[in-house]
């Protein structure tokens, strides 16, 4: 009897230790965090009006998630020519512990131009909350130095088109082994430095890069590389260039040893060595003057047998 009212009595003990370890505010939740967080293309916190805009942040949670936001506002202080503020929650993240918050979605054309705040909020279940804020450029397009556009954009097999501008020739891009493929990319209305590359990627690989600072070499097969320096406002480039007195450098052979990668050639080799199955185009451009980033990418097979 004594033994069991001893228990009794170290059970109300603990149960109240408890209820008070819950109840004292002292006790701080387990927040949310979130890593790679990219504000607009590779992180340059910079929007363009009716433009699409791109947001990235891995998020692991405390608990789970009741809910993330994401906000841009109008600063206290600055001068807009109209009202105006963006507000999105997106509900499909809701009780993830953990998850890759990956948007794109369009500045409205109301958007005044200006300095704004940017808010990326995630609340918990726990009741904490993470707030992400910094400072974003939201621009108009006509106002800007350089406005990078991807265009005349085509592939040929063997010298035969099958892709030009958007307009499917053939059903389907097929490649066999042996093939030539050549990849044409055209960028315009750009100004200073920058760096264009023209790539090849297994689906497979699950990688995605949207900008040339996510570029891993050593998941890519490059088909061309073209820099520029110094160019004059409202310039273009081409894949199309020079090398050794020849013109070429957008053609590649399915089965080649090498890709075209300098100063080094890289052997494809590893993760991204030649096989049957789907892969992407990518071309990736960034103006080093101005951080400014465009990509596009399209689908083509490789028959590998």
């Amino acid at each position: 009897m004594k033994t069991s009212k001893i228990m009794l009595a170290f059970l109300l003990i603990a149960t109240a230790f408890t209820a008070c370890k819950k109840d004292d505010p002292a006790v701080e939740q387990l927040r949310p965090t979130a890593e790679n967080i990219e504000i607009g293309t590779a992180n340059n916190k910079h929007a363009l009006i009716g433009r699409d805009f791109h947001f990235n942040a891995d998020v692991v949670a405390g608990d789970k998630i009741r809910s993330v936001q994401l906000k841009v506002l109008q600063k206290s202080g600055e001068t807009y020519s109209n009202s105006w503020k963006m507000e999105l929650d997106w509900q499909e993240y809701v009780g993830a512990k953990n998850t890759n918050v990956h948007k794109h979605f369009s500045i409205p054309t109301d958007a005044p131009e200006g300095k704004y705040d940017f808010y990326f909020i995630v609340t918990d279940e726990n009741g904490s909350v993470l707030e992400i804020k910094e400072e974003l450029q939201i621009s108009d397009p006509a106002n800007m130095p350089v406005d990078p556009k991807i265009g005349r954009d085509m592939i040929s097999r063997n010298g035969d088109l099958i892709y030009y501008m958007d307009t499917w020739v053939e059903q389907e891009l097929v490649f066999k082994k042996g093939d030539e493929l050549t990849a044409h990319a055209q960028i315009s209305e750009i100004a200073g430095d920058g760096i264009l590359y023209s790539v090849l990627i297994k689906k497979t690989a699950n990688y995605h890069p949207e900008s040339v600072d996510q570029l891993d070499l050593s998941k890519v097969i490059v088909i061309s590389k073209v820099e520029h320096q110094g160019l004059a406002a409202s310039s273009k480039i081409t894949t199309l260039r020079r090398i050794n007195g020849v013109l070429g450098g957008e053609t590649i052979a399915i089965g080649a040893e090498k890709d075209a990668n300098d100063p080094v050639a890289n052997p494809i080799t590893a993760g991204k060595a030649w096989g049957s199955g789907q892969y992407n185009w990518v071309i990736l451009y960034k103006n080093t003057s101005y951080n400014m980033n465009v990509y596009k990418s399209m689908p083509i097979t490789i028959d590998y047998q």
